[in-house]
């Protein structure tokens, strides 16, 4: 632990490259803080979980936060402000009667620690409340409350968090989500790691690949606009926008953003001003910007299909990623009409739209008919096919449809390129001998297992108080099962719960919708699996559900 360390390091957290003036007495002030966590009676327990390299790393982590606070960038200030609209409370964890917005504390410390760690590793989760983070933080403290008075701001990079309040060009507003997911300190543990580890994954598959830049480029650009943060679950555009602040002009344009567009378009002609498009799957029409495009003399013959990505920006659609284009082909127009993946690509634009909470709460109406009046019912997993295939028959036919309008739906479906599509049955068993079927409100239909435990109710027979925690904590952390599945149990069950009233499971409680987002940062807001097709959008369930 004696090697110091050097600007290299240091810059690793930065978004930039070259060193800025104020960057020697951060860096100084990084080799102090990398003195004080590894030299603590404590220290073995922080070394346990990181290796020589994250703990270098994590003294960059807390010193960029006494930056960040010193050059007022409002990126630290921007998460404390969102947690505090969300929970009424700066942070999640710690006692709050001695904090102070805008200036350094112990439990901004504390919770930074806490952060780093669960996030740099998922081996073990890590709790809040550990002595050993408590302890470093005070140490850690120390040392900021001697640099307070005297640390320097950084106004290079202050202008890099800052964009003009009348910028029309997608690719400058762009370029800001991009240095706030992937060139920010405080994300540094979560999507610029995380980016890394794919772009080292993309370079090793396609050593001899001379589109390799193609790829990273697509994969970046991808990233952007989909992933979220552990912090908060939100996108890098909401990131931006909170940092921008309420009052600045482009506050709503990030917000706005919708999710970008990737896949298969035909090609239907062009004028000065833009590139008119269909997105196949779902027959949707778009006009790209010429601003965004310097390939349209290569596009001649209406119908020529383009696989592309496509972004909105102040109402425009530019281009965004990858770009090829191959030959009218009637057995790819096909497969992708019938494509319920593609088609959901484009579900967003219906569902700002149509009636889909309604169709929703259809849905449930039936399912709880169907089931004992309850959204839940648990099963022999080989059981699960059956059980969902019949009640779909069971909704589908409480619709009360004609069988003419019932043949007019899927000829309106049919007109529209879409015929259907069949599954293979699911071998749930392979996974766990039970498990349930639960009505996500928000979603539909959601399939999950290896959980029955979770849930002590009249209707689970295969509930084992013995299993339980290890039941819950799958539910509570699993990306695979939806938030409103966790909350029903918590809402349902929690007090029959010994986890929740007895065990660590009672102090998450206080904070158990920030650690939902923490552990399900991709998944964490449910989207409804429907997808609509045809001229008058037969409604059809998305993931084969519906």
């Amino acid at each position: 632990m004696e090697k110091r360390i050097y600007i290299k390091d240091w810059l690793e957290l930065k978004p930039y490259k070259k060193q800025t003036e104020t960057d020697s007495y951060y860096l100084k002030i990084c080799n102090v803080i990398k003195r004080a966590i590894t030299t603590n009676r404590q220290s073995f327990v922080l070394q346990k979980y990181l290796n020589k390299k994250y703990i270098d790393y994590l003294a960059c982590f807390l010193t960029s936060y006494l930056e960040d606070i010193i050059s007022e960038t409002n990126i630290w200030n921007s998460f404390v402000k969102k947690h505090q609209l969300l929970y009424k409370k700066q942070l999640p964890f710690y006692i709050l009667d001695e904090y102070y917005e805008k200036e350094i504390n112990p439990q901004d410390i504390s919770f930074l620690i806490w952060y780093f760690l669960n996030t740099v590793q998922e081996d073990i989760f890590i709790l809040p409340f550990n002595d050993f983070i408590v302890e470093t933080a005070e140490k850690v403290m120390e040392v900021f409350d001697n640099a307070w008075e005297y640390a320097p701001e950084n106004e290079y990079l202050q202008s890099v968090y800052q964009i003009s309040e009348n910028e029309a060009d997608y690719y400058v507003a762009r370029n800001l989500i991009d240095t706030i997911l992937f060139k920010t300190y405080l994300f540094y543990p979560d999507t610029i790691l995380k980016l890394q580890e794919q772009e080292l994954e993309i370079i090793e598959d396609g050593k001899d690949n001379e589109d390799i830049m193609m790829f990273l480029n697509e994969n970046r650009d991808s990233t952007l606009h989909k992933t979220h943060t552990r912090l908060l679950s939100l996108k890098g555009k909401e990131w931006s926008s909170e940092i921008l602040g309420n009052n600045h002009q482009l506050h709503k344009d990030f917000l706005s953003i919708p999710p970008r567009i990737r896949g298969f378009f035909l090609y239907k002609g062009q004028d000065n001003n833009s590139i008119f498009i269909e997105h196949i799957a779902s027959s949707k029409k778009f006009n790209l910007t010429k601003k965004s495009f310097d390939q349209s003399d290569t596009l001649k013959e209406v119908d020529t299909i383009l696989y592309m990505g496509i972004a909105q920006w102040k109402d425009e659609w530019w281009f965004s990623g990858v770009f090829f284009q191959q030959p009218f082909n009637p057995d790819l127009i096909l497969d992708e009409k019938n494509s319920l993946e593609s088609r959901m690509v484009v579900n967003f634009i219906d569902h700002q739209k149509k009636e889909t909470d309604k169709l929703l709460e259809m849905q449930l109406t039936a399912f709880k008919d169907f089931n004992n009046g309850l959204p839940i019912a648990f099963m022999p997993s080989q059981e699960i096919d059956n059980y969902v295939k019949n009640y779909t028959e069971y909704f589908n036919n409480s619709l009360g449809l004609s069988p003419k309008e019932k043949e007019e739906a899927k000829q309106r479906a049919k007109n529209d390129g879409f015929f259907g599509t069949e599954e293979d049955p699911k071998n749930y068993s392979e996974v766990s001998e039970t498990g349930l079927v639960f009505f996500n409100p928000k979603s539909g239909v959601e399939i999950a297992l290896a959980v029955n435990s979770a849930f002590p109710l009249p209707n689970n027979p295969f509930f084992s108080v013995e299993e339980s925690e290890d039941d819950i904590m799958l539910l509570l952390i699993s990306d695979e099962m939806s938030t409103e599945l966790a909350m029903f149990c918590i809402d349902n069950c929690k007090s029959d719960l010994p986890f929740f009233n007895e065990g660590i499971g009672k102090r998450y409680l206080d904070d158990i919708d920030f650690l939902l987002r923490f552990w399900k940062k991709d998944t964490y807001f449910t989207k409804p699996s429907i997808t609509y097709t045809g001229q008058d959008k037969l409604p059809t369930g998305g993931k084969g559900l519906l």
